[in-house]
């Protein structure tokens, strides 16, 4: 079958996992999908992740993307991304976050590739509790608020944790803090870092309970409220101090965030979508109950503060679109809103996503496609163009 026989537009089946943390009512009210057993719809997956592949119609049978692609990957993913990635290289979702996610960290491309060999020498099963690298990729991410999306991303400046934490005077850690004040630079950050999430037994619970008190006395402070709202979620948990020492953040609707490697970060509350490197390596840094390997963490971050007013990511608009630059060669994401007719290359396998309203996409060779709002349409390369008609907005993922 040549290119110009094949179909090219292909309405995906998309696995909603029901993570604990995720939202009953968030992706039932924004795009109409049904929760008849009120699980958390916590994240739709759309891609060809083994641990949640989409499925296609394929000559009327039920098709999983993965398998779809294997039948001639050069062609439907591209011959670049194939050489490059020999897989489609991005993970494209929608996160509807309740609850906060664990404070984590992706290593580089470099880092995973090491830490992923490491693991499969000394014999580690790759399903195991203890693994830290489940593959040898990093996990860049990019987040587009669709709802009011609270987020921690990147260290504070090192004079504003030295302050927030002398404005607790928490007894049991005072000396930790005296060394950071005396020693603000990225290594003494680090090592502070390091030994706030190293604090163990009676310290611990000392230090914690000391944050919780000072935080009901000061509760009307917007940042000592969310920390009594995350005690809550995960009481005596060490990541309780990482909103002092990482930016707090809300994104509103149709605001962007790029997450680096090595980046502390943590999604608090609220509904985007979230495009990634098709990579599950997760080194966590609290808020969570899984296994944490502080040392190993800290040898994956970087001890840089950034600036809360830079975080946000300024599109660029062109050819009818919104365009979020991301400096990785894995995805590239855009946003295009009331646009009718509009004529687009592709080069690459696309996911395409309805918003908020029906999308309908056209190809030169007479097919046609309309999505509802919530659902998504995979384009392999060699559909090459085609055009949209949207009176709302769709999100457009591809690399």
């Amino acid at each position: 079958m040549t290119d110009s026989t094949r179909a090219v537009f292909y309405k995906m089946g998309n696995v909603i996992q029901d993570y604990a943390w995720g939202s009953v009512t968030s992706i039932e009210h924004l795009f109409a999908i049904p929760n008849p057993q009120q699980k958390p719809q916590a994240e739709m997956w759309m891609g060809a992740h083994a641990n949640g592949c989409s499925t296609i119609i394929v000559n009327g049978e039920t098709v999983r993307l993965a398998d779809f692609i294997a039948t001639d990957p050069d062609a439907i993913i591209g011959a670049e991304t194939q050489a490059k990635f020999a897989e489609l290289p991005y993970l494209f979702k929608v996160l509807a976050a309740e609850k906060a996610l664990s404070v984590q960290v992706h290593p580089s491309k470099h880092q995973a590739e090491i830490g992923y060999a490491k693991e499969e020498k000394i014999g580690i099963a790759r399903n195991a509790a203890n693994r830290n690298y489940k593959d040898p990729n990093h996990k860049p991410e990019l987040v587009f608020a669709l709802t009011p999306y609270q987020a921690m991303n990147g260290f504070r400046q090192i004079t504003e944790i030295v302050t927030l934490f002398q404005t607790l005077n928490i007894e049991v850690i005072s000396d930790l803090v005296a060394q950071l004040a005396a020693n603000q630079t990225e290594a003494g950050l680090g090592a502070f870092f390091e030994a706030m999430l190293s604090l163990e037994g009676e310290h611990k619970d000392a230090a914690v309970n000391a944050l919780l008190a000072f935080c009901k006395v000061n509760q009307e402070q917007p940042l000592f409220a969310l920390l009594l709202e995350l005690a809550e979620q995960y009481p005596g948990d060490i990541g309780l101090f990482a909103p002092l020492m990482l930016n707090v953040l809300t994104l509103q609707p149709g605001e962007a965030m790029f997450l680096s490697a090595c980046t502390p970060h943590a999604y608090i509350k609220g509904t985007g979508l979230e495009i990634m490197a098709n990579s599950d390596n997760v080194l966590r840094a609290g808020l969570t109950p899984k296994f944490m390997d502080v040392p190993e963490l800290v040898a994956n971050t970087e001890f840089t503060s950034m600036a809360v007013d830079k975080l946000l990511l300024a599109p660029t608009v062109a050819e009818g679109g919104l365009h979020y630059h991301v400096p990785v060669p894995d995805f590239k994401f855009s946003v295009y809103k009331q646009v009718h007719d509009i004529a687009l290359q592709n080069t690459s396998a696309e996911i395409l996503f309805a918003i908020d309203a029906p999308l309908t996409v056209t190809h030169h060779n007479g097919e046609t496609l309309t999505l509802e709002k919530g659902q998504s349409v995979f384009i392999p390369a060699y559909a090459k163009a085609y055009s949209a008609h949207c009176d709302g907005m769709f999100a457009r993922a591809y690399n």
